[in-house]
């Protein structure tokens, strides 16, 4: 893996990320070169062994370039794009090996921010982040728990709508409903809208 000590800025990192969409091999690995160290951090954070970090990554990285061609940077920066796929994969990699997951749905505000902050990140790179962080943080608070609850395990810990209905003993059509309605008030949010 190689080191980088400065993370490129989000134009650079936007570049790649098409690149990765065209099926440019040579962007990718400047992708991956970039980010790989601090991605690797995170997943180290999450799964606590460097094996298993070192798988993460590997999934991680197939992931951003199967589904690079689906990200948007209107909707958010690259780190952000790519830190939540690290995340996720991290929880899917510890559900697998069957070792218990916080999927407490409490606090989630200050969990949002804490999950996006990267310690690592330049100046420039850590107000980007965390200035995304406040507004999803602040976009959420206005949401009601139940929605703000079935975001937040379907989204950030990546789970299937029937494992959140399972998890707050709910009707599926129920969480789907209210997870619909809540990313409607959350783009509304986030895009300067009115919420309903």
């Amino acid at each position: 893996m190689v080191q980088s000590s400065n993370l490129p800025n989000a134009l650079e990192l936007n570049s790649w990320i098409r690149g990765a969409a065209q099926k440019d091999a040579p962007a990718f690995r400047q992708l991956y070169d970039a980010c790989s160290p601090r991605l690797f951090g995170l997943a180290l954070r999450i799964v606590r062994r460097p094996e298993l970090a070192e798988e993460v990554l590997q999934e991680s990285f197939i992931a951003i370039w199967n589904h690079s061609n689906e990200y948007q940077n209107s909707m958010s920066a690259p780190m952000t794009w790519m830190t939540t796929i690290v995340r996720n994969k991290s929880f899917d990699l510890l559900r697998r090996a069957g070792e218990e997951v916080d999927l407490d749905a409490g606090d989630f505000d200050q969990r949002v921010m804490a999950g996006a902050r990267d310690m690592g990140a330049n100046p420039a790179d850590a107000f980007e982040l965390s200035s995304e962080a406040r507004a999803l943080a602040a976009c959420l608070a206005v949401l009601e728990e139940k929605q703000r609850d079935v975001i937040g395990l379907a989204f950030f810990h990546d789970l299937s709508h029937g494992d959140v209905a399972r998890r707050l003993a709910l009707p599926v059509g129920t969480v789907k409903t209210w997870i619909r309605r809540g990313l409607v008030r959350l783009h509304a949010c986030l895009t300067g809208g009115r919420t309903a």
